[in-house]
């Protein structure tokens, strides 16, 4: 292996993923194993991972939530308990009982604050402390934040025809803001060696829902709509995610990386 190649190796690494029993978190655990990380699923269960992972050696679950501010305080417990990470991805999207139905016309206050507070308030207090206590030991790192092309152009509502899913303002406010957000810190930490991306994907397949009628039509209206005639696969986003946490993108930060068949490219 050469020099270059051997700087952008994540092996011997530690990574802590927030959401790593979900569908990209799941794939991003694995890359990241297949890299030769040392990786940490900090999630509320491991339930979808046991199967997968369990004779993983450099696999390690915490219980996390993230939903709530409590979240702080566990983590300086999870850094005691681990120690400081180098890497560190967030694919958490904790969802409110009527996510589904939260379209525009519809939401309610209650449940767009709720929303808002769980997936942006906190989990931007919980993305600076990440940076903060990696500042304040001195130790350069990688954050990468999952955000969604939704985040960067409007939905379309005529994906929604034909089944019972509604266009979510919620998510799009959550993820215009995990993009700004990416922005706003790298502007700050990365003069300490600090580095912080995100990912925008576009619709991405979840075969456990394959059956159903109204995800098949979803599926069908975003194919026929995509440039690429499909959605992507969960590692199609995986890989991209580990990519800006690597000394590979070491020159990268503040940046939005769109990874979404050519979607916003129309």
């Amino acid at each position: 292996m050469n020099n270059s190649l051997k700087k952008s190796s994540i092996k011997g690494k530690l990574a802590f993923v927030i959401g790593g029993s979900g569908l990209i978190g799941k794939e991003v655990l694995r890359v990241l194993i297949n890299s030769g990380c040392k990786t940490i699923n900090l999630d509320l269960n491991n339930h979808n991972n046991k199967k997968d992972f369990s004779k993983i050696d450099n696999l390690r679950f915490n219980k996390f939530d993230c939903s709530h501010i409590d979240c702080l305080n566990d983590y300086k417990k999870i850094v005691k308990k681990f120690g400081l990470p180098d890497i560190i991805i967030n694919c958490s999207y904790p969802k409110t009982k009527d996510w589904h139905t939260n379209s525009f016309k519809n939401i309610k206050y209650k449940s767009l604050k709720k929303n808002l507070e769980t997936n942006l308030v906190i989990s931007s207090l919980l993305i600076r402390q990440v940076a903060e206590m990696s500042l304040k030991n001195k130790k350069r790192c990688s954050i990468v934040l999952l955000a969604s092309i939704y985040g960067l152009v409007g939905q379309d509502n005529s994906l929604y025809f034909g089944t019972t899913v509604k266009e979510n303002i919620a998510y799009s406010i959550i993820k215009g803001g995990i993009v700004n957000l990416t922005k706003q810190m790298a502007s700050y930490y990365s003069k300490f060696g600090i580095r912080i991306n995100n990912v925008c994907p576009g619709g991405v397949f979840d075969e456990k829902n394959q059956k159903n009628k109204h995800y098949k039509k979803l599926v069908k209206n975003y194919s026929k709509r995509s440039p690429i005639k499909r959605m992507a696969l969960p590692q199609e986003i995986a890989l991209p995610i580990v990519f800006l946490s690597s000394e590979a993108a070491s020159y990268i930060t503040g940046s939005t990386l769109i990874v979404d068949g050519g979607w916003t490219a129309i």
